[in-house]
């Protein structure tokens, strides 16, 4: 089942196009990771979908419903939460704060998840009274994780998980998004500049160049690609690397 799927995105900062008709789908039960160089539009194609950036053209589907353009408060009581980059907790509220303002759209009991939450990152149990903005860099990523799922989400976008973590904590916050994944069905999609683990935790991807959609598929497929390879998983070319680019960019496919 497909939860959700875009369609000839277009997104604008001012004149600049940031999305150039970007096209993805995200099966239900799936982690799809999307790769790509600073300012390609990633965190843009993030943020139309979940409603901060209204698209000039085409269509965001979800479950069913056509979203795009929705405020963001509508666009999470339709069940996406989208996990920022940079963490974006509240700091001088407490971690338990956090993470009850993940439930505020919900009509329901919200006891449940977080036992959730605290039962896959404890060390938010252990601090949930103390202040969020005196967490680590990690502890805050597990906070912001923790609040997503908090509104219990058919969707969680993740936006660079692994910004600023030192090698071990994002080895540990993967663990955890694979976890998630595998034991409580959790649909993610991820936007992540560490290809290497993104790609051994998504199970399909797409790579974004300049606002476009330019390679797409499982990630055995793209692993394997030569392209991704080199550019991405820091395979050296025999040639000077700018010029190898440049021809092996019309090999995407």
């Amino acid at each position: 089942m497909t939860v959700l799927s875009t369609r000839n995105l277009e997104t604008f900062y001012g004149a600049i196009m940031a999305l150039r008709g970007v096209s993805i789908d995200v099966d239900q039960g799936e982690i799809v990771t999307i790769l790509g160089a600073n300012g390609a539009g990633k965190t843009t194609l993030m943020k139309t979908i979940a409603g901060l950036m209204d698209p000039e053209k085409g269509t965001i589907d979800f479950m069913g419903d056509q979203i795009a353009g929705l405020d963001p408060d509508r666009v999470v009581q339709k069940g996406i939460a989208l996990v920022p980059e940079g963490r974006e907790v509240f700091p001088y509220l407490t971690i338990e704060e956090n993470l009850r303002l993940g439930a505020y759209t919900r009509r329901d009991s919200s006891a449940d998840d977080l036992d959730l939450v605290y039962e896959y990152f404890p060390i938010l149990k252990e601090r949930r009274r103390q202040a969020a903005g005196f967490l680590s860099g990690g502890q805050q990523q597990m906070l912001a994780i923790g609040r997503g799922l908090m509104a219990r989400p058919r969707l969680m976008m993740l936006d660079e998980p692994s910004l600023g973590l030192s090698p071990l904590l994002t080895q540990e916050i993967f663990g955890i998004i694979a976890r998630l994944n595998a034991e409580q069905g959790v649909t993610m999609l991820l936007v992540e500049q560490n290809a290497h683990i993104a790609l051994a935790t998504a199970h399909k991807g797409y790579v974004l160049e300049m606002g476009r959609i330019v390679m797409a598929g499982s990630t055995e497929k793209l692993r394997a690609s030569d392209d991704i390879q080199e550019f991405y998983l820091g395979r050296t070319g025999e040639t000077q690397r700018d010029q190898k680019r440049w021809k092996r960019r019309k090999t995407w496919r």
